[in-house]
């Protein structure tokens, strides 16, 4: 059995800097872990990158791995060459993807500065990513009235409104949202409805 990393293993494998894109939904990650050189990503910002980026690219098309120096595809604004310029000569992407309807992507780049990814390395560097996926996953239990609360809540819905709307006491919509709560992982009605939006569900 592979050993588990977290990301003090992560600063160790990627000493060059990495970034994670976790759950991609129609455009924005549901969380992002940037540590690229702050120089860099100013560069690549400026540059307008993202759009020719074949490192990108090829995390939206596939899945699996696949270390920079074999990246099939073409790189007109020479984007690899020029992240090898602020020390990220050697990198490594993970892509991860749920299949299915409401199918969500994740994927990580590491690079380092001093040698090429071992299979180890790539293997223990998927091994993460897939887990760190798989933890913020939307949680399957939550029932069709907690989710119609959490609707509520969203569009700015006091208890009392809710209750009303939904022809319930108002113990019973707080019951409802303590259950989502529980389910999502929130402090707060709020920050539920949030979270829920987040994963598609309301």
């Amino acid at each position: 059995m592979m050993a588990l990393i977290g990301p003090e293993e992560i600063l160790q494998l990627a000493p060059s800097g990495h970034y994670i894109a976790l759950r991609i939904g129609f455009a924005f990650p549901m969380e992002e872990i940037n540590e690229l050189p702050p120089e860099w990503v100013d560069h690549y910002t400026k540059q307008r990158f993202m759009l020719f980026d074949p490192v990108v690219r090829w995390a939206y098309g596939n899945v699996g791995t696949c270390r920079w120096s074999e990246i099939p595809l073409d790189d007109p604004k020479r984007v690899i060459a020029q992240a090898q310029t602020f020390g990220m000569r050697f990198g490594v992407t993970v892509s991860v993807f749920d299949s299915g309807q409401d199918g969500q992507r994740s994927f990580g780049s590491f690079t380092r500065s001093d040698r090429e990814y071992t299979d180890l390395e790539v293997k223990l560097l998927r091994a993460f990513l897939t887990r760190r996926h798989n933890e913020t996953a939307p949680p399957t239990n939550l029932t069709r009235a907690e989710l119609e609360a959490l609707g509520m809540v969203k569009d700015g819905k006091r208890l009392k409104e809710i209750a009303h709307e939904l022809s319930v006491s108002e113990g019973a919509v707080k019951q409802r949202l303590k259950n989502a709560k529980l389910k999502l992982g929130a402090k707060t009605g709020t920050q539920a409805a949030t979270l829920a939006s987040q994963y598609g569900l309301i």
